[in-house]
């Protein structure tokens, strides 16, 4: 991708700017592609991100805290995800027995259904959107990302 050319300025950029503004186009590509993978199925990257979350803790109930912590994108509005899921069918919220102040949150069987279709599209995405990249890029581009 030509930054120059995408963001259509006939001047150079600093290298540190360019860097920068290409990360960004880069990442907005991304999302765009993710989000459109996920249309039919009615849910945002943020609501796949809790969906996976809720499955990798293996039948053990989630909070609110527990999610943000594992959250890609940090944000505030995690309840409002729960709720829109929730509506889905996708996940189910109770209060703990033990401690009534605590809310549980767990993925349920139409969630992990949906889920298993979803990642198989998200995973063909992912193979599509690095297919002009080697295993040795994809390693060199982690390493450098890392440094960020």
């Amino acid at each position: 991708m030509n930054v120059e050319k995408r963001i259509k300025t006939e001047s150079e950029l600093p290298l540190i700017r360019r860097t920068i503004i290409h990360l960004l186009l880069v990442n907005n590509m991304i999302n765009e592609q993710l989000t459109k993978a996920l249309k039919p199925y009615g849910v945002s990257m943020q609501q796949f991100n809790v969906l996976r979350i809720l499955r990798g803790q293996a039948k053990h109930p989630a909070n609110l805290n527990t999610l943000n912590e594992r959250m890609v994108s940090k944000m505030s509005n995690t309840s409002r995800l729960v709720d829109k899921l929730i509506l889905k069918g996708f996940v189910a919220r109770e209060v703990c027995e033990t401690n009534r102040r605590k809310i549980e949150i767990t993925i349920t069987q139409s969630g992990s259904e949906a889920l298993v279709e979803m990642d198989k599209i998200i995973s063909q995405k992912e193979i599509d959107l690095t297919a002009k990249l080697t295993d040795n890029d994809l390693k060199e581009l982690n390493i450098l990302l890392d440094k960020f």
